[in-house]
């Protein structure tokens, strides 16, 4: 559905034509008010042409010069009907995108349904070189457009703008769109390297262990000496390397990954450890928990717990 009406001067904005009207969640209609069209430098060119040989007609009084102006003045204002329609009754709707890493792709998944019986050839986004669609009739149609995500936290799509310049190039009609897209981007990982955290002491834990114990506790890198039956075979079949179980005394233990006790010179550094070993902790299928100056989050596992370590090291305050 589109939107109500607009006042005339919200019609001759600038930015209308740039970055298009406001965000909407619902779908949008290509209609006159949405495609815009102007002619291409070739398009120009043409024109230019078509005025020479119609002066050159008029001085000289030649009737075949006159014709062949007349013929390209006729294709030049065909070519601006069937630039207009190749856009003009298409419906685009917002997707949902799956989260990325800092320093990622970020997809944004559009649909644009032709519910009419034309083809529409060569419809193109701005910005995306590799992308040329040719819609069937009566079809849906999904694409991805691709933003990068320097940096954590959450990713706009910001202006869509589809575009073509069929069937000649002699005009270019566009559409520039918004919705309400945005896709979260989890912080970047830390190199491999540094070893988990060993267990931290629960409300029961008393001293720091007696030899013996086969309380598990934490993951650490394999060296020479460590008995190969502490080997974690499963981390080493999912190319984390050779990793070595650590073991403690006590009861009542738990492994948080707390933000304070995490190395690092800065906010970002210690959220990329954290995420790293939240990606490690979860491959190697271990209950942890996270600590973070403004949320905490209890141990436990799974996808959706990863899911929300990783969205609280997102959305972190800078």
């Amino acid at each position: 559905m589109n939107a109500p009406g607009l006042k005339m001067k919200d019609r001759f904005r600038l930015s209308r034509f740039v970055f298009g009207e406001k965000a909407s969640p619902d779908p949008i209609t290509l209609n006159h008010r949405r495609i815009f069209i102007l002619p291409t430098l070739s398009g120009l060119g043409f024109a230019f042409l078509a005025v020479l040989l119609f002066f050159i007609a008029f001085v000289y009084n030649n009737n075949p010069v006159y014709l062949l102006a007349f013929l390209l003045a006729g294709i030049f204002f065909l070519a601006t009907v069937h630039t207009f329609r190749t856009l003009a009754g298409l419906v685009i709707r917002e997707g949902h995108g799956k989260p990325v890493f800092a320093g990622g792709t970020a997809a944004f998944p559009i649909h644009i349904d032709n519910p009419t019986p034309l083809l529409r050839p060569q419809v193109r986004i701005e910005g995306q070189p590799e992308t040329e669609l040719a819609l069937p009739p009566d079809s849906r149609n999904q694409i991805f457009v691709h933003r990068t995500a320097a940096r954590r936290g959450w990713c706009e799509a910001g202006t869509i703008t589809l575009y073509s310049t069929f069937p000649l190039g002699l005009f270019r009609a566009w559409s520039p769109l918004r919705f309400n897209m945005k896709i979260l981007v989890y912080p970047q990982p830390a190199e491999a390297g540094v070893p988990l955290p060993p267990l931290s002491a629960g409300p029961n834990r008393e001293g720091t262990g007696h030899q013996g114990s086969d309380e598990f506790y934490g993951l650490k890198n394999y060296s020479a000496g460590d008995p190969v039956r502490r080997i974690h075979w499963k981390a080493y079949a999912k190319g984390y390397g050779v990793l070595s179980k650590q073991y403690g005394g006590g009861s009542g233990g738990e492994l948080w990954l707390d933000f304070d006790e995490t190395p690092g010179r800065g906010t970002e550094e210690r959220l990329s450890r954290l995420c790293r070993w939240v990606l490690e902790a979860d491959q190697a299928g271990l209950r942890y928990g996270l600590r973070l100056p403004d949320h905490r989050i209890v141990p436990a596992d799974g996808a959706l717990h990863r899911q929300s370590c990783l969205e609280a090291l997102a959305l972190h305050p800078l």
